[in-house]
């Protein structure tokens, strides 16, 4: 069995999706550590200027050890502002009307929790994007550790016998490989290379959140997302990489 595991990122990015369309089951990493102005929070739209950040606020005073499924959305409208901004650049999007209002129903029935949020926009996309990969909450799992070794007890748990890493995450599990390695886990790492697709605005920008794809590609999203798809790295050709990076 092939397990790929990442954090519940908000309105994530193409990539995200292909790699859990690549694996038999996708952790969605909610018991470490969240992180303030990460992923985990906000995304990019494009806009006639260029790509323009949605951050979701949520209550971190007094918290900066909170694990990212205790994160708690602080203002509980922010999506006004969301869905205003995305509306305001993506009306005239060939497939706006398809997808709009069913976001805006996530977006403004989902309470207080980041990582209910995160979950049921991630589920509705892949369900467009007919992914039929289990979907599995790693708070569920009740599993401990630190980094490579939560991700192998993880992988332990769910019977997984190939690890499909984010390339993000390399600095740390590379110098860790070992952890996998003893206990019979195959790693390699996600290799995608971003393709280009219609944009209301020119010129083209990359690395946006998912929903520019589908307000302006609709049904074809999917083929384009696995158009970027290139063969995964081994961890020796990623370690040699690192090395050719200068200091």
């Amino acid at each position: 069995m092939k397990i790929a595991i990442a954090q519940p990122t908000y309105l994530p990015w193409l990539g995200y999706f292909d790699l859990m369309d690549q694996v038999d089951t996708f952790v969605i990493l909610d018991t470490v550590q969240f992180e303030k102005q990460s992923w985990q929070q906000r995304n990019r739209i494009k806009t006639p200027t260029g790509l323009q950040w949605l951050t979701v606020p949520v209550v971190f005073r007094g918290r900066l050890t909170q694990k990212i499924n205790e994160v708690e959305i602080r203002e509980a409208d922010f999506w006004r502002n969301h869905l205003r901004a995305i509306e305001l650049n993506y009306a005239r999007a060939p497939f706006f009307r398809t997808y709009f209002d069913p976001l805006s129903e996530i977006l403004t029935n989902t309470g207080q929790n980041l990582v209910q949020l995160n979950v049921r926009i991630i589920e509705w996309i892949t369900g467009l994007l007919r992914i039929s990969t289990n979907l599995v909450l790693a708070s569920t799992l009740c599993q401990m550790g630190k980094r490579t070794e939560l991700l192998a007890n993880i992988c332990l748990t769910l019977g997984g016998s190939d690890y499909l890493s984010p390339l993000g995450s390399a600095e740390y599990l590379l110098p860790e490989l070992e952890i996998m390695s003893n206990v019979n886990i195959r790693t390699s790492f996600h290799h995608y290379e971003h393709p280009c697709y219609k944009q209301q605005f020119a010129p083209f920008c990359p690395f946006a959140a998912v929903i520019d794809l589908l307000f302006n590609e609709g049904d074809r999203a999917m083929e384009i997302i696995r158009s970027g798809r290139r063969e995964p790295f081994a961890p020796q050709q990623v370690a040699n990489m690192a090395q050719r990076e200068p200091a």
